[in-house]
């Protein structure tokens, strides 16, 4: 090839390049703009509606004062809109409320308390930096104070229905101290001495009058939402059926006073395995009991068929309806 034709070629090839360039940048200017507009067309985020009125344990919020409103409000949002925890509320409530209700209920302690125990830990065996644990999320002492087993082998925090019976005591001693149940819950966020030296100190009786930590003083109002949210989900874009939520799993106990040198044999005999043994009884913490006291320890256990998947679902109410929510679909546009 001569000299010309070379630089022929050349200035063919820079002007085909140049020209893929260019439509590859307007197609990308396009795509771009096509992005932008479908995100502007499709992304929408709307404001739930405050509610005018709410409650913990029948004692009602003033939500006419503006700072109790919009701290109420800051709750409402967050639920609302930290969908996967939220979610997961729903589903684990619906496994877990049938054990926590009835305990609040033996011990005269209003049903509102159990959204507590989701404002604590999701109902999940959550461990906090404080070391905090269990559904209640008992610190050590704490837990210990009002009955719980909490050693290297056993740490009773683990189990719900002791660890709720725990909480029920806790509530019984401050309802002695403050006469209102909504204290009785900022303090178990504060603690009962802390929250009765902000009373003192500022010689108020109200909750919503005192002045408090961030924590405490968000604490009821997170609770109160998680309870506005959980009763009116489809209110709050919660379009959840009775069917996504988690089964409660059949079960059958076994109690045992002595002690137990290997758990993973002891799961085997019982047609399991040390897994599915901690799985049913977290509050089990190593791979031996030793239980010199002879204590009477109750381990629960799936039955036999009941962690099959597609058996739980089909115990499960199959239709259409929203859960415990009165506002239907075709309401809301």
């Amino acid at each position: 090839m001569n000299k010309k034709l070379k630089y022929i070629f050349g200035g063919m090839t820079l002007v085909l390049v140049c020209g893929i360039l260019i439509c590859w940048m307007a197609d990308n200017k396009n795509l771009n703009s096509d992005y932008r507009a479908l995100f502007y067309r499709h992304y929408r985020i709307f404001s739930p509606e405050t509610p005018a009125q709410a409650d913990f344990a029948g004692e009602k919020a003033p939500l006419d004062k503006v700072y109790i409103h919009e701290a109420f409000e800051r709750e409402i949002f967050a639920s609302t809109f930290m969908q996967s925890a939220t979610i997961m509320m729903f589903k684990r409530a619906n496994r877990w409320f049938p054990l926590i209700e009835p305990i609040l209920k033996k011990n005269n302690i209003p049903d509102d308390f159990k959204f507590l125990a989701i404002a604590e830990s999701n109902l999940v065996n959550a461990v906090s930096p404080s070391g905090a644990e269990g559904f209640w999320q008992f610190i050590k002492p704490t837990g210990q104070k009002y009955g719980l087993e909490i050693t290297e082998e056993v740490d009773e925090r683990y189990n719900v229905e002791k660890a709720t019976e725990a909480a029920c005591r806790y509530f019984q001693d401050s309802f002695q101290q403050f006469k209102s149940w909504t204290l009785v819950a900022a303090s178990y966020n504060r603690g009962i001495d802390g929250l009765a030296r902000a009373v003192e100190n500022q010689k108020v009786i109200n909750y919503y009058d005192l002045y408090l930590n961030d924590e405490t003083a968000r604490y009821i109002f997170r609770i109160m939402a998680i309870k506005e949210v959980y009763n009116h989900p489809v209110k709050y874009g919660y379009f959840l059926r009775e069917k996504d939520f988690y089964p409660v799993i059949p079960v059958y106990s076994i109690k045992v006073d002595s002690a137990i040198s290997d758990l993973a044999d002891f799961a085997f005999k019982q047609n399991v395995n040390y897994r599915i043994l901690r799985e049913f009884n977290p509050w089990i913490r190593r791979y031996n009991l030793p239980n010199k006291s002879r204590k009477v320890y109750t381990f629960i256990l799936p039955k036999d068929g009941s962690l099959d998947y597609e058996t739980l679902l089909k115990g499960m109410p199959q239709n259409e309806t929203f859960f415990h929510d009165s506002l239907k679909i075709n309401q809301v546009h």
